[in-house]
């Protein structure tokens, strides 16, 4: 349902279905935004995250990165993701309409 909001708002959405592959897109192609779920079969949004940005090389310079997931972290496990993310998002706490408002302000 996201990926339809967004392409119904002008936006070009590239999907991917496991991890690996989203890692290679982010390696391979750049990107304004890259939503990563947290729960990916293959490789977690937060291995994918490390492999782009962990400190001392940022793959994804450009982009925006978006955490967007269901999965509620600790505290410290969130405090350690903050500083490499432009946003965290709850899924079941966000409506398509409500992604979009993000993603606007995102680019301000």
């Amino acid at each position: 349902m996201y990926v339809r909001s967004l392409e119904r708002a002008g936006y070009t959405v590239t999907w991917m279905v496991d991890g690996n592959d989203g890692l290679v897109a982010a390696r391979n192609q750049p990107y304004d935004l890259i939503i990563l779920d947290l729960m990916l079969p293959e490789q977690r949004g937060d291995q994918i995250l490390d492999a782009l940005r962990n400190g001392e090389t940022d793959l994804a310079p450009n982009s925006k990165i978006l955490i967007m997931t269901n999965f509620e972290q600790d505290d410290q496990s969130k405090s350690q993701l903050l500083p490499r993310i432009d946003g965290y998002l709850i899924k079941a706490d966000i409506t398509p309409r409500k992604l979009l408002e993000v993603i606007e302000q995102l680019g301000e």
